[in-house]
């Protein structure tokens, strides 16, 4: 473990306030749309459907107020710091209860700190949703460099373990001498960097995912069980689907281009918002539009795409993470197969599955999500 000082930095309070102009703007290009041919079959087997884009661009249009998502997501406290040079946007709820535990949030791709707007309530506050005051905490969202309204990415190399570091300052500069961190998706990455860190205080990660992958060994093989194969089936699927991630990670700026100038553009390259449009997702189409229109009032898509092709220029050898690990599994999301991950992550002390929820579980099943939270650090102060 290594030992870390208090890190010094001006935080300043912020507020989300669209220009009318931009709303209009929008609005304005979204009545210009100009879909693409309809494929042969218009599902979502070779990607983001016509049916789909048609009947959310009349939401988008119709019934999406984005003034009142906007008063929704400033209904809690924002602010903004600058660390290693960058500009960083992030929520920060204290708990009213004495003593509460401080807990970071890193979110997914293509989303943003409004991820976990459903979550902060029954994080700091558990005792109305039948949790223990005990098992509150102080929640800090961050938006990552090049996501959200950490914007713009002021130079190169902001890898998932840089990334890290400089959250480890922003709870530093916060005045937390420790604390925990959940993520998911690029989050859970982020996540694990900051086990890897494991810097004085650090009191473990609560992850939806551990990416580890066959070695080839035949041993691993042999220690599976029944629901590892159907695991590693979705895993195979999973990967099929994911083409963004060759576009972000070999040409970020040439696709941004496009997602910078087509909100429907943006809406359609956020297909994971929909399960890589398996039909399982349940992350309401409302949250959807919030999280792409975030992303498209922050001019975010290069920022988000680069991230990708920073972290595939990384010439980091494999290491593992012995911090105290906590993994829920979701029915619908990728599937972390444990033998895999206890190769990689020699400390997971707490292991989840749920029938219900994919990989957005913290739009879709929330308190599913902080229930599991809660059990993974309760478990850890009773050691």
């Amino acid at each position: 473990m290594m030992n870390i000082t208090k890190t010094n930095i001006d935080i300043r309070p912020f507020r989300i306030d669209v220009a009318q102009a931009e709303l209009d703007d929008l609005m304005e290009r979204l009545s210009r749309t100009r879909l693409p041919q309809t494929a042969p079959v218009d599902d979502w087997d070779a990607g983001t459907p016509n049916s789909y884009l048609r009947e959310a661009v009349d939401a988008w249009t119709t019934s999406f107020d984005w003034r009142a998502h906007e008063a929704r997501i400033n209904a809690v406290p924002h602010f903004t710091t600058e660390i290693d040079g960058q500009r960083f946007h992030f929520i920060h709820v204290r708990s009213p209860h004495p003593g509460a535990t401080p807990l970071l949030l890193a979110h997914t791709y293509p989303g943003s700190s409004v991820d976990y707007l459903d979550m902060i309530d029954e994080l700091t506050d558990p005792v109305p949703y039948g949790g223990r005051a005990e098992d509150a905490f102080d929640v800090v969202i961050p938006d990552a460099p090049g996501f959200g309204f950490s914007q713009p990415v002021n130079e190169t190399g902001w890898t998932t373990a840089r990334v890290a570091r400089a959250y480890d300052a922003l709870m530093r500069g916060l005045g937390y001498t420790n604390y925990g961190i959940h993520g998911s998706d690029n989050g859970a990455m982020v996540a694990r960097e900051l086990g890897l860190l494991n810097p004085d205080g650090f009191l473990g990660l609560h992850v939806l995912q551990l990416f580890s992958f066959p070695s080839g060994d035949p041993g691993e093989f042999e220690r599976l069980e029944p629901q590892d194969y159907a695991g590693l089936a979705h895993m195979e699927w999973f990967q099929s689907v994911g083409g963004y991630n060759t576009m972000n990670a070999s040409r970020p700026q040439t696709v941004s281009v496009g997602l910078s100038d087509s909100p429907v553009g943006l809406l359609a390259y956020s297909e994971l918002f929909n399960s890589f449009g398996n039909g399982t997702s349940l992350v309401p189409l409302q949250t959807i539009l919030t999280e792409v229109s975030v992303n498209w009032f922050a001019n975010a898509a290069a920022g988000m795409s680069r991230s990708y092709f920073e972290n595939a220029r990384t010439q980091a050898e494999p290491q593992v993470n012995t911090a105290p690990t906590g993994v829920a599994v979701f029915k619908d999301d990728f599937q972390t197969i444990r033998v895999f991950a206890e190769r990689d992550n020699s400390n997971i002390v707490h292991w989840s599955r749920f029938e219900k929820g994919g990989h957005f579980a913290a739009l879709e099943v929330p308190s599913l999500v902080a229930g599991d939270i809660r059990a993974f650090f309760a478990t850890l102060r009773a050691e």
